[in-house]
């Protein structure tokens, strides 16, 4: 049991997931309450131990639960999870202190994804868990979500979750990331929170009501809903509407400062059949400003109003849904989803770099903390490396000096093809200097001595060294040619 990891997807209407988990045995479960299957973390990160909360919480909560993953050495510690690069996700990380280590004092500490933080996660309360979301657009291969420990205590995590939504959903006007805010139904008549199997996402849908509004619902009997949100038909069944018939619906949310930018995305359905002589018709205003309308919400009809561009400036937001003069009832809201802009400025390393940085740590066993991205952010930068940043981060400089390598030099150190810098010195490593180093085009020293390696150096470098634009530096049984012949 332990630490969470699911995939759901969703191919050609049909549900399959693919579940990761941390597991003491390494053997799934399903939970029961959502049928989800759950297998081992262990492949997806090299660090970490798997640790169970205290049986008093064990008892109250879900299965998924009971077992975080704590990160007790490391300043960064990173998962590396495939992904399909281009493709919208949903990505929730939730953590649930359990009282896992018997210090009854929840850790503060920063959740990365790559090279950028995505959120900073505390504990007002060390029974409550704490859940933080993303829609994201990897564009690459893989995601790194990380660790990192501030020195307030040991990083932990009890799930990741990754689900695929459709590209065209979730709009934004400059393709941002978007961190949940809030996220509602509001037509609720049960109280209950509704996450997967009544969503086809995972969205967790909280219940939200208000002295001013009331509740309208009907029975939907079949699947209406299948647009590009694909919203629960629970959700969309019931709606909030002004208990003052003559009022308007108004909500609002205050912003932590001004400069914060927001999405929101308000999802309407009639749930009644209208008499003839029955109309709802209304405008959407934001701040006293027309944001949208006027809407005529359809019956069993998706209609869905976003913000086309980020929502920011304001210290309140102030949303109010008012009736048309001809409208003879008010206005009404199934669900709202309010988002924040997530600043990810920093590049990913480019993959064909990371990928064979990868591929040289697997390929050697390299013992150090080799996590997450290897150029980003520059506090974490992998041991040993240097990067340029000019647009996308590449790898520069290989320091594997005094590493314990054995073996041949592997030919994935030539697929870094912007390295100015590489030191394999004092290390164990036989056979001959690799024709592929000429390769690197970039490379400016290359230092081989200290190892086992015999024969000549290949005539390019040699060229290169003469020349006076690559410094070489080589065991006494390795030798140049200085007489090279066409």
């Amino acid at each position: 049991m332990g630490m969470l990891l699911q995939f759901l997807y969703v191919l050609f209407g049909v549900l399959i997931s693919v579940v990761l988990v941390q597991a003491q045995d390494q053997s799934g479960y399903t939970e029961k309450t959502t049928s989800i299957f759950y297998i081992s973390d262990a492949k997806f990160i090299d660090a970490g131990v798997s640790k169970s909360i205290s049986p008093a919480e064990k008892s109250t909560h879900l299965q998924q639960l009971a077992y975080v993953r704590s990160f007790p050495s490391g300043e960064r510690n990173c998962y590396r999870i495939n992904v399909t690069s281009g493709t919208k996700y949903l990505i929730r990380a939730t953590f649930f202190y359990g009282n896992y280590d018997g210090l009854n004092q929840p850790p503060q500490f920063d959740l990365h994804l790559g090279p950028n933080l995505w959120d900073t996660v505390s504990f007002p309360n060390a029974s409550l868990s704490e859940i933080s979301e993303i829609i994201y657009t990897p564009s690459l291969d893989y995601i790194h979500p990380c660790l990192v420990n501030k020195g307030q205590g040991a990083p932990f995590i009890s799930t990741i979750e990754l689900r695929t939504l459709k590209n065209a959903s979730y709009v934004t006007a400059s393709a941002e990331s978007l961190a949940y805010y809030r996220r509602y139904d509001l037509g609720s008549i049960t109280n209950l929170v509704y996450r997967y199997n009544y969503d086809v996402y995972d969205r967790i849908w909280v219940p939200h009501g208000f002295n001013q509004w009331t509740q309208l619902s009907s029975t939907l009997n079949h699947d209406i809903f299948q647009n590009d949100y694909k919203l629960p038909e629970v959700v969309m069944s019931t709606a909030a509407t002004p208990i003052n018939a003559s009022a308007p619906f108004q909500f609002y949310w205050d912003p932590d400062n001004v400069n914060e930018k927001f999405y929101i995305y308000m999802h309407f359905n009639e749930v009644k059949i209208l008499a003839e002589n029955e109309t709802r018709t209304f405008n959407i205003f934001m701040n006293g400003k027309l944001f949208y309308g006027p809407l005529t919400p359809g019956y069993l009809t998706k209609n869905i109003i976003y913000s086309t561009s980020a929502l920011t400036g304001a210290t309140r937001y102030l949303f109010s849904l008012a009736k048309t003069g001809t409208s003879t009832l008010p206005p009404i809201m199934n669900a709202m989803e309010i988002y924040k802009v997530i600043d990810f400025a920093q590049s990913e390393t480019e993959q064909d770099d990371v990928d064979a940085i990868t591929n040289i740590k697997n390929a050697y066993g390299v013992d150090r903390n080799w996590q997450g991205d290897p150029c980003g952010p520059v506090a974490y930068i992998w041991e040993g490396l240097n990067c340029s940043y000019d647009n996308t981060p590449r790898i520069t400089s290989l320091n594997l000096s005094s590493s314990g390598l054995t073996g041949q030099i592997l030919s994935f150190i030539s697929e870094l093809t912007m390295l100015q810098y590489l030191d394999l010195s004092n290390n164990s490593l036989s056979g001959s200097v690799p024709d592929f180093l000429t390769q690197l085009q970039s490379l400016k020293v290359l230092n081989l001595a200290k190892n086992n390696l015999t024969g000549p150096v290949p005539g390019g470098l040699v060229e290169r060294s003469k020349q006076g634009s690559l410094s070489l530096r080589f065991a006494s049984k390795i030798y140049l040619i200085l007489n090279i012949v066409n």
